[in-house]
């Protein structure tokens, strides 16, 4: 079950305050650690991921001895002090080298979290003209029935769907808007093996069509990465039950919407909605 975090002083109540969940939240900002030993080949994935993460990204420099598999209590003290949603840790051992963990956060406390080893890489800078636009939002593609084949790519779907999509808050986007498209592959393992997830990252090229829509483009960019999912911490149901919980007046607004579109009374139908869900 989640922790209580209780403020004994003014100030502390007004930074919990400001940390209390809204209905609308923006982008979960992610915290990029390293752990007391990395290769060069994760250290540059860190970086990799910090741009296409920007500016939603907090990088540290500082080494941190940190093993959220074995205790998480170190991840969710920085997810506090910084109002992180996310941490993302890279770490290299020659049990498991060129190592990334992901973790997500709800309430400052772990809810899950997906281990990935990196196998393959192309930079940024091995691809001309490739560059991240700071504040675009991205188009993210699932691609293959592997993701829910499995918990542990269901877990990885999710994670990965709600660290790269940023600010969710718009009702509608602009194709203008959309700086680069991440492609996701999954496939499941092979006898004792483990799931591989193939990330690539396009450039959407907007070109004449004629029309009053514009044919759409993709020109490849970086960076890309092939992972092996080698672990992954799926969420306690009942936790996740609650971070999925809708607010009430979400629910109420979505009843307006609805009413609008009834020859009833509105008054009528909010009051029987509200008799219902209370």
């Amino acid at each position: 079950m989640l922790r209580t975090v209780k403020a004994k002083t003014a100030s502390g109540k007004r930074a919990l305050k400001k940390r209390e969940p809204v209905i609308e939240e923006g982008a979960k900002v992610a915290l990029f650690l390293k752990g007391t030993t990395t290769s060069q080949i994760v250290s540059d994935g860190l970086k990799e991921l910090h741009s296409l993460k920007k500016p939603d990204a907090v990088s540290f420099s500082k080494r941190n001895d940190i093993h959220p598999f074995d205790d998480p209590k170190p991840l969710e003290f920085l997810s506090q002090k910084n109002d992180a949603g996310f941490i993302v840790l890279a770490n290299h051992s020659k049990k498991r080298p060129h190592n990334l963990v992901l973790a997500r956060m709800f309430n400052h406390q772990l809810l899950d979290m997906i281990e990935l080893g990196m196998t393959n890489m192309t930079y940024m800078e091995e691809i001309k003209n490739t560059s991240i636009s700071s504040g675009y939002r991205p188009l993210i593609l699932f691609n293959g029935d592997a993701w829910e084949s499995l918990a542990e790519l269901q877990t990885a779907k999710s994670i990965l769907f709600d660290f790269f999509s940023g600010d969710r808050t718009a009702d509608q986007v602009d194709l203008r808007g959309i700086g680069h498209v991440i492609s996701l592959t999954a496939l499941r393992p092979e006898g004792e093996g483990m799931s591989k997830i193939f990330m690539r990252v396009y450039a959407p090229q907007l070109k004449k069509s004629g029309v009053k829509l514009p044919r759409v483009e993709l020109e490849d960019m970086a960076p890309h990465f092939d992972f092996v999912l080698r672990r992954a911490r799926v969420a306690d149901a009942d936790v996740m039950k609650y971070a999925l919980k809708i607010p009430k007046e979400v629910k109420v607004m979505s009843c307006l919407d609805v009413c609008r579109l009834t020859p009833c009374d509105d008054v009528y139908i909010l009051r029987e909605y509200l008799l219902l869900n209370n």
